[in-house]
C-alpha cells in the first residue's frame, strides 16, 4: 500500500488491481481497482441543491478509483499493519468524530447550524489491503470484520454524543476492502486474514480517534 497526499486528494494505491468492496459514494459495490481515493471537502463544496454523486462523477472523471468524501483534514490520517501467520493487513484510515452516533439511536442535532461550526469535523473513512485473496464472499465476511473492529476502536475511545451515550461510529462513515481475487471464501475472527484485519483496523481508527479527542474534543456537539 502507498499512500499519497494531494490536498483535496489522498491515494491509497493498491500496487495492482484488486477486488474492492465498499459502499462509496463513488463506484460503491464490487470493483476491480488499484486506487481508494479520499476527496476532502468543505461546506462551501456541498451547497444543500447540490447533486453530490453528480459532482462527485465529474471531480472523478478519468480517474479509474473507489473515491470516499470526507471533511475531516486528510493530513491527519493514520496507516497500521498487521500481519498474523503470514497473511498482511493494511490499513488507511481518517477518523473524524463530530457527527458520531451511538447505533440503534440518533443523536439530537436539530439545533445546530452546521454552516457555523467553526472546528473541523468528518467521518471515519477506511480502506483495508489485505495480501490474502479472497472471493466476493470473503471480502463479504471480512467488511463485517473490519466494521466490528471500527466500532471496538471507537467504544475504547469512550467518545460520546449528545445526551451521553457511548459513540460507535458516525452516521456517514464508510469502509472499503480490497484484496487479490481468488477463491477463500472465508475471513472470520477464528482465522489469520480476520484476526489480521481486525487488529490493524482497530490500531489505524484507535489513533485517529485519539488525536481527534486530543485536538477537537471526547464528546460530539449537540
Amino acid at each position: 500500500m502507498q499512500v499519497t497526499l494531494n490536498t483535496p486528494w489522498l491515494d491509497c494505491d493498491l500496487g495492482a488491481p484488486h477486488r474492492v468492496l465498499s459502499w462509496a459514494p463513488h463506484r460503491p459495490g464490487y470493483q476491480t481497482t488499484q486506487h481508494i481515493l479520499w476527496r476532502q471537502v468543505r461546506n462551501a463544496d456541498l451547497p444543500a441543491d447540490l447533486d453530490v454523486g453528480a459532482w462527485l462523477a465529474q471531480e472523478m472523471a478519468g480517474l479509474d478509483a473507489v473515491c470516499l468524501l470526507t471533511s475531516r483534514d486528510i493530513g491527519c490520517h493514520h496507516i497500521a499493519r498487521a500481519t498474523v501467520e503470514g497473511v498482511t493487513a493494511q490499513v488507511l484510515a481518517t477518523v473524524g468524530l463530530s457527527n458520531a452516533e451511538a447505533v440503534g439511536a440518533r443523536a439530537d442535532r436539530s439545533g445546530r447550524d452546521w454552516d457555523k461550526v467553526l472546528a473541523p469535523y468528518g467521518t471515519i473513512n477506511i480502506a483495508v489491503k489485505l495480501s490474502l485473496p479472497l472471493s466476493d464472499t470473503g471480502l463479504l465476511e471480512a467488511q463485517s470484520i473490519a466494521t466490528q473492529a471500527r466500532t471496538a476502536a471507537i467504544l475504547a475511545a469512550d467518545h460520546t454524543v449528545p445526551g451521553g451515550a457511548k459513540a460507535t461510529g458516525t452516521g456517514t462513515d464508510c469502509i472499503a476492502v480490497a484484496a487479490p481475487s481468488g477463491d477463500q471464501h472465508f475471513a472470520g475472527m477464528h482465522m489469520a486474514q480476520g484476526e489480521a484485519i481486525g487488529r490493524a483496523v482497530f490500531d489505524a481508527v484507535a489513533c485517529g480517534a485519539a488525536e481527534w479527542q486530543a485536538t477537537i474534543g471526547p464528546q460530539s456537539e449537540g
